[in-house]
């Protein structure tokens, strides 16, 4: 494998768009610790190693248990997600793949019993983010591995 395109630098300022939409969702009402998980389970879902490797290394320096990563693929039938987790798991799995019609308004009523508005919507732009990261770094082969964390440890953020 080798990478086609270093698109951060052929399109710096694509890039830095990006980053910026990603970097206003990371100021959001949301916890931190629940865009980690749909982060992950998206790049799950699409395959993308680029970012499992960045987003469950980013995760584990905040705090969140190596068991919670390892179960998230089969988060619906583990006891180590909160309700509002998994209404966040379930939403994100319909907008990922948003082609299979999963979307429906029972599944909106449900998740929107956990999420306000403006967190539904944070959280919908959220996942929309992680895919846009997840098909780029696809499309032009990133190589997972050499990414680094630069978060710090936060003791509450984290579940066990």
């Amino acid at each position: 494998m080798f990478r086609r395109i270093n698109y951060k630098s052929v399109s710096p300022e694509l890039y830095e768009t990006m980053l910026g939409f990603s970097r206003y969702l990371g100021k959001s009402s949301l916890e931190q610790s629940l865009i980690d998980l749909i982060e992950i389970r998206a790049s799950q879902i699409n395959g993308c190693a680029w970012c499992l490797d960045m987003h469950t290394k980013d995760a584990i320096a905040s705090g969140e248990s190596s068991q919670r990563i390892f179960l998230l693929n089969a988060w619906q039938e583990s006891p180590q997600f909160t309700n509002r987790e998994k209404m966040a798991l379930k939403w994100t799995e319909a907008v990922t793949l948003i082609s299979e019609g999963n979307l429906s308004d029972e599944l909106f009523k449900e998740v929107s019993k956990e999420f306000n508005e403006t967190e539904l919507v944070e959280l919908t732009g959220a996942i929309i983010s992680i895919n846009s990261w997840n098909r780029a770094n696809i499309a032009f082969q990133m190589i997972p591995g050499e990414y680094v964390s630069k978060r710090k440890k936060d003791k509450g953020n984290g579940k066990n």
